[in-house]
């Protein structure tokens, strides 16, 4: 996906629709990093609409999400999958330079997943991952602040296969890097599971790399594919 702006501004909407039909392959990232820049008056928005048919694949993997000084940001993605399908989504999110070099000079992130699975029955809502980031007025960011981190990794699994297995298998995998983790597991909705692993760090690289060894491990396994390996810099 190419932005067809340089970064965010205020009062902009994206608007994004994504349809993997039943049986397709699709792994979508972004040309570059998504910057959120001033927002006076009004929030930035994008809304990303993701669809999978039974059987597809879908691996999101944008690069990191940048907000500078005064910005105000949210992020609606809404998504549907089928019992067959699988979906990987990996995130970073982390604060953007600064003149006096302080952290965390944007005003909000505001990041909603709302994920459901269709079956013949009906649409079950599988997870609704909700994260607001406020930063306090005065610069602290210790405890009850993303306890003294600057960085901020997400990443969201949906598929048959996930299980508590999996779960403990990431959390040894990520035990390795400079973060601090934490993976939980959805209920089951028609057969399919969902994980969700969230990282701290002061580091986009470590961040890229601790999701980017969980992705891997998943291409490996699920699908015979080599780790991801986008050559973009």
């Amino acid at each position: 996906m190419v932005n067809p702006g340089g970064a965010y501004l205020g009062a902009d909407l994206y608007v994004i629709d994504v349809e993997v039909a039943d049986g397709a392959r699709l792994l979508l990232t972004t040309q570059s990093a998504t910057k959120i820049y001033r927002t006076p008056g009004s929030f930035a928005e994008q809304r990303m609409t993701l669809r999978l048919g039974e059987g597809a694949q879908l691996e999101l993997a944008p690069d990191q999400l940048i907000a500078y000084r005064e910005a105000s940001y949210r992020q609606d993605t809404r998504i549907t999958v089928r019992p067959s399908s699988s979906l990987v989504m990996a995130e970073v999110v982390t604060p953007g330079w600064s003149p006096d070099r302080a952290s965390f000079r944007y005003e909000e992130l505001r990041l909603r997943n709302e994920i459901r699975v269709e079956t013949p029955e009906g649409a079950g809502l599988l997870a609704l991952d909700n994260l607001l980031i406020r930063p306090p007025l005065n610069d602290v960011t210790g405890m009850g602040f993303m306890e003294g981190y600057s960085h901020l990794g997400s990443l969201v699994v949906v598929d048959a296969r996930v299980d508590q297995a999996l779960a403990d298998e990431f959390h040894a995998l990520t035990a390795g890097h400079d973060a601090c983790t934490g993976v939980s597991l959805t209920a089951s909705v028609g057969g399919t599971t969902g994980l969700v692993l969230r990282s701290l760090s002061n580091s986009t690289e470590e961040l890229n790399r601790l999701l980017g060894a969980c992705t891997a491990l998943l291409r490996d396994r699920w699908h015979g594919q080599a780790p991801l390996n986008l050559r973009k810099y």
